[in-house]
């Protein structure tokens, strides 16, 4: 087994429930405290959660080497872990990010850059093993994803980007109103919490579920995803005469959904484990609208519903060599068939009514290397097809998550009493993705291209 079960070292135990409910209790007040961070995050779609997670390149499935890795990836794991853990993190990401586009017959084409800033995002997790139990307990609560993007307004003594002219349009001489998106800005935080159980059926097997609760908030303006607004102009008054309203004045939408895994271990030191992970089932996005931006407009609510995808995992991991372990994952992302992420037409009025997002595989790839009895080193690397085809596009530059190739190292230094430190970097290749630019004469085109750089920090505590 890649992880076996330790004592505690000297004195008496607190009962087993009061242990958890403790940890438990940790766990809830600092998701109290982790939240409010949460909602400035401006982050990309995260791989791994937490610094040791991330520092295998979210390969976990079958490696239950940190307590966070294991209750994300594969509930049944958690039986596999060396000890009972109480592990807390935070990822600091920097996403960069830029849109451009080009309309050739207009003679016009310019880039802007996003800056969105760093993004906090957190991590903490406990796990309880009952000596002389099969059962293990855990609870999890993880930032699971995110992006965000605040490109300015372009005009025509600017950077000369289209999609960012104004939406009642930029003038431009000989030809008339040009519209765009106007500066465009959007945030997406989502957060999960799983309270864990699983049970060891005998020594080289375990099962493991754990129900799921979600919270999200998506803020975006322009609101793609609703009917474009009249402005009160008219094309005689040299402007677009509809415009996309802002999707602001919206709440953490709550959502729920489950996980369940298996995990087993050979005589060879070869382990293994599958797991599944159900559609996250929201409650519809909300915003207070108005029917027009004029002053004659009417109260509206503007729904959305966006569910978090089903994903399905299976990992191996081998042990044999000598303070090695190696660690594999392949994941598939079930986008194509989420509400939200579905390929559908927009409506009359323009709104969005899916994102068209392709379902993906991916794969993940860790090595841990024990150095010395303090301090061990981690590689990981993870790759996954890009979701956004090209005829998309441009209704994702507010959601430039095209990475594919993301490459992590890291390490843990174990000190005091059972205290592990560790520290990850983290970065993702920049991608791009080229599209038609809707709406547009024939030859035009929009790109989207991101990239990101991140710092893990955390601590954990073995008993």
């Amino acid at each position: 087994m890649i992880g076996n079960a330790v004592r505690m070292r000297g004195g008496l135990r607190p009962p087993a429930w009061k242990v958890c409910l403790r940890g438990a209790t940790w766990i809830l007040l600092a998701a109290a405290v982790a939240v409010p961070w949460q909602a400035l995050g401006q982050g990309t779609a995260l791989r791994g959660v937490s610094p040791v997670n991330e520092s295998m390149g979210g390969a976990s499935v079958a490696c239950p080497i940190d307590s966070a890795g294991a209750l994300h990836w594969n509930p049944a794991s958690i039986s596999g872990l060396a000890a009972s853990d109480m592990s807390f993190g935070m990822e600091l990401i920097l996403p960069s990010s830029t849109l451009s586009s080009s309309v050739p017959a207009l003679g016009l084409s310019g880039t802007d850059r996003s800056e969105p800033g760093v993004t906090p995002v957190p991590s903490m997790a406990f796990v309880r093993k009952i000596e002389g139990s099969p059962w293990t307990y855990g609870l999890s609560l993880v930032g699971i994803g995110g992006v965000s993007v605040n490109y300015p307004l372009s005009t025509l003594t600017g950077t000369h980007n289209p999609v960012l002219f104004p939406q009642a349009g930029q003038n431009i001489p000989g030809v008339g109103p040009v519209p765009g998106f106007g500066p465009l800005s959007a945030n997406v935080d989502v957060l999960q919490m799983a309270p864990t159980v699983a049970c060891a059926l005998n020594e080289r097997l375990s099962v493991g579920s754990a129900p799921t609760l979600t919270m999200a908030r998506l803020v975006a303006n322009p609101l793609f995803l609703a009917d474009r607004v009249p402005n009160g102009l008219t094309p005689a008054d040299g402007d677009y005469p509809t415009v996309y309203p802002a999707g602001v004045g919206t709440r953490y939408i709550f959502g729920g959904g489950f996980q369940c895994g298996l995990y087993g271990t050979t005589e060879g030191n070869w382990s293994y484990g599958v797991s599944f992970k159900s559609p996250q089932w929201t409650e519809p996005f909300r915003y207070k609208s108005m029917t027009s931006t004029t002053h004659t407009a009417e109260p509206e609510t503007i729904e959305f519903r966006l569910n978090y995808p089903m994903i399905y995992s299976i990992g191996f991991a081998y042990s044999g060599f000598e303070k090695w372990i190696i660690a594999c994952d392949l994941r598939y992302f079930d986008f194509a068939n989420t509400r939200g992420f579905l390929h559908s037409p927009p409506t009359a009025g323009h709104a969005v009514t899916g994102l068209a997002w392709n379902s993906v595989p991916s794969v993940a790839i860790g090595v841990q290397r024990q150095l010395t009895e303090c301090i061990t080193v981690r590689f990981g690397y993870c790759y996954n097809d890009n979701p956004i085809d090209s005829e998309a596009v441009t209704f994702n530059i507010a959601s430039p998550l095209v990475v594919q190739h993301v490459a992590a190292a890291g390490f843990s230094y174990a000190f005091a009493d059972n205290w592990i430190l560790a520290a990850t970097y983290v970065h993702a290749f920049e991608n791009a993705v080229t599209g038609p630019l809707l709406s547009y004469p024939p030859g035009s085109t929009v790109t989207t291209a991101a990239s990101a750089d991140a710092i893990s920090l955390g601590f954990s505590k073995r008993f």
